[in-house]
């Protein structure tokens, strides 16, 4: 499975198809087309008419679909419309919370990113996390505050989510998936609140973050690349490391394969 590198995954609702062409024109790594929570139950029919329209109408065109939750009504017919379309490269399964989900998902032939956003997601995490077809994981923060009564915001609340962040991030890396993403952030015009917020999700290992409006996808973008400094660091190492030799000193510091891997991971997010 290639494991492309996706920073930044933006939503647009099916009830807005539309908004789906400037969506994939704000220079997003990957567009989801959401037919959960964006959609009001009432329209859950409609949304999915839209988006085979669209899909139909744009075969260039290609999305991910968050469809709705495996427990929902709606949940088989939007998987069969997943199936049929070429332009939809990937599925984002909400409230996953065992394996048997992420297969039945599967059955699309679609890869699978499952969102971990309940208690019952956080338990199962690794048995979900190795199922074939997964190839990121993406972390709700939203609904697992909801899911665990935590006090939005609070110092107690933030401590839980970094927990659940670990879980997220060690069951990535155990299983060899994409590096994960972190969930959204809900006030579109606090720029400097979002860029702190993925700058400490990049700190702790995510790949990217989810996001809701087309104004997030270039702050998320400038949080996830690196410092020039950085960049520099990362280019002496590598032009070094060219010598052939498995471990050697620049500045008076080791260098090692650790080192190295590190800093080929730096000019990857920097191209």
């Amino acid at each position: 499975m290639i494991k492309s590198i996706v920073r930044s995954a933006l939503f647009v609702p099916a009830t807005r198809p539309e908004r789906i062409p400037k969506a994939l024109a704000t220079g997003a790594d990957r567009v989801i087309v959401d037919l959960e929570d964006a959609v009001q139950e009432n329209l859950k029919e409609q949304a999915r008419n839209n988006l085979d329209a669209f899909l139909k109408n744009t075969p260039d065109a290609q999305v991910l679909i968050r469809v709705n939750a495996p427990d929902h009504w709606a949940h088989a017919a939007d998987l069969e419309l997943c199936q049929r379309h070429a332009g939809v490269i990937g599925i984002l399964l909400p409230k996953a919370e065992s394996a048997a989900q992420v297969t039945s998902a599967a059955g699309t032939g679609k890869p699978i990113w499952p969102i971990i956003e309940s208690a019952k997601g956080l338990a199962a995490i690794n048995e979900i996390a190795s199922t074939q077809a997964v190839e990121r994981l993406s972390f709700g923060s939203l609904d697992l505050s909801l899911d665990l009564n935590l006090k939005t915001g609070s110092p107690a609340a933030e401590n839980m989510l970094g927990h659940a962040r670990y879980a997220v991030l060690l069951a990535t890396r155990v299983a060899g998936l994409a590096p994960a993403l972190d969930g959204v952030f809900p006030s579109i015009q606090d720029t400097a609140g979002l860029l702190g917020a993925v700058q400490f999700a990049r700190d702790m290992g995510f790949g990217g973050a989810l996001c809701i409006h087309p104004s997030q996808v270039a702050i998320i973008h400038q949080a996830l690349k690196p410092s020039p400094e950085e960049v520099h660091w990362a280019q002496r190492i590598i032009e070094a490391a060219r010598s052939g030799e498995g471990v050697f000193v620049l500045d008076g510091q080791m260098v090692d394969a650790p080192v190295i891997r590190r800093a080929q991971s730096i000019l990857d997010r920097a191209n």
